[in-house]
């Protein structure tokens, strides 16, 4: 099996390669809960983070409508996300969109990227899962276009024990080219110490910066997921740090979950850096779960 290989050179080569630090698709479509834990998880996704992190996240047997909300002070931009995902079929997928709304770093430039797309994920055995999406994309800056297309992503997932899952990600690889949607890989890590306790570790590569550019964004954190009768309480912390801008955040969350519904804040704010913080909202509204088999 051709997997195992396939996955050593998705991290070999993002070790040597470089990124773009700045603000694009990649960090301005992050949700509530990747926020709060170090924009990490796509080792960990399931549900709507499939549309986010990695394609191959659909693992849970739920239908789920997921929307959010986020702001970024250095930008004044605004994103709002919707997603519906349905994993209790033979082939999970979500249906997304997403829009982004940013004035610039100075107030200039005022830019608009409207996203819309579907990813699909299958498994390949009992503990790899396989996952695609396709996304059309328009990018708009000061009312002129600035690239509109189609694009694509790859990813997998591998379940190594019952606690570690690990997970390669490839980003908009083949299709239209835009600076908002720069072509990428990603690696993850997912640990289970104990039940209630999860950790992951996120790193991004673009591959479009210059070839004398040093950069990756790296993050990692963790959520403990606290438990009542019917009722989940997810914590989490985390740390972010971008080797291109030299800045570093500090990033945190809450959660409430029940059976029916799903409410997540998450934040990120440098401590190091430019001055600079994010915040972001999403609610989750899980429909009927098929009914155990007897």
């Amino acid at each position: 099996m051709r997997l195992p290989a396939t996955l050593a050179a998705v991290f070999v080569l993002g070790a040597g390669s470089t990124a773009r630090a700045d603000a694009d698709s990649l960090v301005d479509h992050l949700g509530a809960r990747e926020l709060g834990t170090g924009e990490a998880g796509r080792a960990a996704a399931i549900g709507a983070l499939a549309t986010r992190l990695n394609p191959a996240g659909l693992m849970t047997n739920e239908l789920v409508f997921d929307g959010g909300f986020g702001y970024r002070a250095s930008d004044s931009a605004n994103v709002a996300a919707l997603a519906a995902c349905d994993s209790t079929n033979a082939v999970p997928g979500c249906f997304y969109y997403t829009y982004v709304g940013s004035d610039g770093m100075d107030g200039e430039g005022h830019m608009r990227a409207h996203t819309g797309g579907i990813t699909l994920s299958r498994p390949v055995s009992p503990r790899v899962m396989f996952g695609s999406g396709v996304k059309y994309y328009d990018v708009e800056l000061d009312g002129m276009d600035q690239g509109s297309g189609v694009n694509w992503d790859i990813g997998t997932t591998v379940r190594l024990t019952d606690t570690l899952n690990i997970a390669a990600v490839g980003y908009n690889l083949w299709g239209a080219e835009s600076v908002q949607f720069p072509r990428a890989i990603a690696g993850g890590l997912m640990m289970h110490p104990v039940p209630q306790l999860t950790a992951i570790f996120d790193a991004v590569w673009t591959l479009d910066a210059d070839a004398d550019t040093s950069t990756g964004r790296y993050g990692g954190g963790l959520e403990y997921f606290a438990t009542g009768k019917q009722t989940g309480y997810p914590l989490r912390a985390g740390f972010v740090h971008d080797v291109g801008l030299d800045d570093t955040y500090v990033t945190a969350g809450l959660g409430v979950a029940t059976l029916k519904l799903g409410l997540d804040v998450g934040g990120r704010m440098a401590v190091r850096g430019d001055d600079d913080y994010a915040i972001t909202a999403s609610l989750r509204v899980f429909g009927p779960r098929p009914r155990a088999a007897m």
